[in-house]
């Protein structure tokens, strides 16, 4: 039997070369640093749901989100079975260039850094990916 993806969405916000990243503070990535995002609430689109993580989890305010990559992402139980499963949709958003972060909600810390440094973070996967790609459209 296979289980149906939960909808969730996360945003990518890039500030002078550097991309926001929040530390997780609960599973299924807890202690891992990603894009501000998280579930979908009933009724939000995924660009919604996107917009209001990244408030609920840093305070900023952000807007314009485009469509950049969507992830069938699946977490195993010891046993093989399906622990997590989310169907996640990651939007490239605008923010103000002036605007503080601070961690909230279920981030437990947050920074902004280089693709460099989020190669030395422990990340998804698709984190890594994100960023990947976001070089590779610069090129």
């Amino acid at each position: 039997m296979t289980s149906r993806p939960s909808p969730a969405s996360s945003a990518v916000l890039e500030r002078d070369g550097r991309y926001l990243l929040v530390r997780r503070a609960n599973p299924p990535a807890a202690d891992m640093y990603a894009f501000p995002g998280g579930r979908a609430e009933p009724g939000e689109t995924p660009a919604e749901t996107a917009i209001r993580e990244v408030f609920e989890e840093t305070g900023l305010t952000v807007c314009n989100p485009r469509l950049f990559a969507t992830y069938d992402l699946k977490t195993l139980a010891e046993d093989g079975s399906v622990s997590s499963h989310f169907f996640l949709s990651v939007f490239l958003v605008d923010g103000e260039p002036d605007a503080v972060a601070l961690a909230a909600d279920d981030a437990a810390d947050l920074g902004w850094y280089t693709a460099e440094e989020i190669r030395a973070l422990p990340v998804p996967p698709s984190v890594i990916d994100c960023i990947d790609r976001l070089l590779l459209a610069r090129t």
